[in-house]
């Protein structure tokens, strides 16, 4: 009778182990989608920032075409990107890009000093700190997840329930580092660039010098 009891407990703590696994990996699977769901939120507001920042300055440098039509293919492609790895592969691309049409605006001295560009600007960087907090929430989030699907005994659990590994989101920090620092240097540009502007108006005033010579003939 203490044997079969003794048996009864065991299986007893073997099946509330069992469901506490099964309801933990629910709750981590649910954590990797509302992660991700951050991500692709940001990624979004990104996208949308960009056609604005096109025209602004394409307002300036029209003829810079190819760097305009770079963005515009780019950000489609990654638009349609659908999960963390496609997105991840996506962004590259599009990260280069937009980096590429920051730098054109280093050439232009009073598009920098553009308050709508320089607004522009600082909510394009705002945004990209953004996509890095979530993406490392995300990826944090992911990992745990993916080492209990690998580990003994919770893989068990989640090979008998079909758990699947989640992706990912990575972005090479490279191309990553062309789009977060630009903004930041032009920032400091956008002060600068207004000095050429003010020479420039004031300029046509030696002519005011030339009327000191009506004195001399007095004498």
């Amino acid at each position: 009778m203490i044997a079969l009891i003794v048996v009864l407990v065991i299986v007893f703590l073997i099946a509330v182990a069992f469901v506490a696994s099964y309801n933990r990996f629910v709750a981590q699977r649910q954590q990797v989608q509302n992660a991700w769901s951050n991500v692709d939120t940001e990624l979004k507001r990104r996208y949308d920032l960009v056609p604005n920042l096109v025209a602004t300055v394409q307002g300036y440098a029209a003829h810079e075409r190819g760097v305009f039509e770079e963005v515009a293919r780019t950000r489609s492609a990654a638009q349609a990107a659908q999960g963390p790895a496609a997105a991840s592969a996506a962004e590259g691309p599009f990260v280069a890009a937009l980096g590429r049409l920051i730098a054109v605006a280093e050439n232009y001295p009073q598009l920098k000093a553009n308050e709508n560009f320089l607004q522009l600007q600082g909510t394009l960087t705002d945004t990209e700190d953004r996509i890095q907090q979530s993406r490392a929430v995300y990826n944090s989030v992911v990992q745990q997840f993916n080492r209990r699907i690998q580990a003994f005994p919770s893989n068990v659990i989640a090979g008998l329930f079909n758990f699947q590994a989640a992706e990912f989101f990575h972005i090479d920090e490279a191309q990553r580092a062309v789009v977060s620092e630009p903004p930041r240097v032009d920032f400091g540009g956008g002060t600068g660039a207004q000095t050429p502007s003010g020479p420039s108006q004031g300029r046509p005033q030696p002519a005011g010098p030339a009327t000191t010579p009506s004195n001399p003939p007095a004498g």
